[in-house]
């Protein structure tokens, strides 16, 4: 049976640092208009990321079988040879030669607040990333160049694949005909409160409304949970307790891929966000997106124990 996932986005990477004080101090609003300021940053770390990294990552560690679609640059070979090395197919992952990798560069001080900056480098032609014709039973169109976004969405809906259509970061980008073309196109929509306030305001519908027209829409709520939206019905998921809270960055990531695996294995919505929840929970426990490594019996045991429920006794 095939049981491939299409995991369309970016794969990143994320350098973090940290400056041991307080950017207040240093950025005095009478002279931000020529600002010009410098932190020593003593602590460092690279982090593997981007929204399809961080899912396929997630999706194997359940068993699933994901094919990240992205573009990535000469620079992120050691990125390409781990995921090779989890057992994640790259064959859609896609190398500009004349490119840098996706990066973001994030410093957070003592109080922490971030100053970010992203550089889109090889996301910029996800375009040339072709997928038409690909087959798979499930697919998820994550935050990436909108262009790209819309070529992986018609390619999956013109080949009747199911995917999710999950907004993200992309959110700046989409205007309101962007999200009435997508929502014409995709299978079930996920975001966050915080994303579901601003659709609902440009596109001047309520969520339940939205969600007459698709198979189903999943709001998370961080530790209140989330929200499915299904059939005119809509079912509160119970959140499960963390074992820590350290880390959110990648949480919504990983709720996706256990989103994913339960679909995969024919589960309803209702169970599919359950597991989404269990993955979010374990994540935030570890310190960037990709540094949790628990078993799928852990996986399975803590579904379990919040749920009732457990992942079938073999990955598939």
């Amino acid at each position: 049976m095939n049981n491939a996932v299409l995991i369309c986005g970016s794969v990143a990477f994320d350098t973090i640092t940290t400056f041991e004080g307080y950017f207040k101090d240093h950025i005095l609003p009478d002279n931000v208009k020529s600002l010009s300021v410098s932190f020593f940053v003593p602590t460092m770390r690279k982090e593997f990321g981007g929204c399809a990294g961080n899912i396929a990552y997630n999706l194997r560690l359940l068993g699933g079988h994901p094919v990240p679609v992205a573009t990535i640059g000469p620079d992120a070979s050691d990125y390409l040879a781990r995921m090779q090395s989890l057992g994640i197919e790259t064959r859609l992952v896609r190398v500009l030669d004349d490119m840098f990798t996706p990066q973001c560069h994030i410093t957070t001080d003592l109080d922490g607040n971030q100053i970010a900056a992203f550089h889109p480098g090889a996301m910029t032609r996800s375009t040339e990333n072709d997928i038409a014709g690909e087959a798979a039973v499930w697919g998820i169109v994550a935050p990436d160049a909108k262009a790209g976004m819309f070529k992986h969405a018609r390619a999956m809906h013109a080949d009747k694949i199911p995917f999710i259509f999950d907004l993200g970061q992309a959110m700046p980008l989409f205007e309101r005909q962007d999200l009435e073309d997508m929502h014409a196109l995709a299978t079930v929509w996920t975001f966050n409160d915080y994303e579901a306030s601003v659709v609902e305001q440009r596109m001047g519908k309520s969520v339940q409304e939205l969600a007459a027209g698709l198979r189903a829409i999943v709001v998370t709520r961080g530790a209140d949970g989330a929200t499915l939206y299904e059939n005119g019905k809509t079912t509160t998921i119970a959140p499960c307790k963390a074992a820590s809270v350290t880390d959110p960055t990648g949480c919504g990531d990983a709720h996706r891929g256990g989103l994913l695996y339960g679909l995969t294995q024919g589960w309803s919505f209702e169970d599919a966000c359950k597991l989404g929840s269990i993955m979010g929970a374990i994540k935030i426990a570890s310190q960037g997106p990709q540094n949790h490594q628990p078993s799928r019996a852990d996986i399975s045991a803590q579904l379990q124990m919040a749920y009732g429920l457990q992942l079938p006794a073999t990955a598939a």
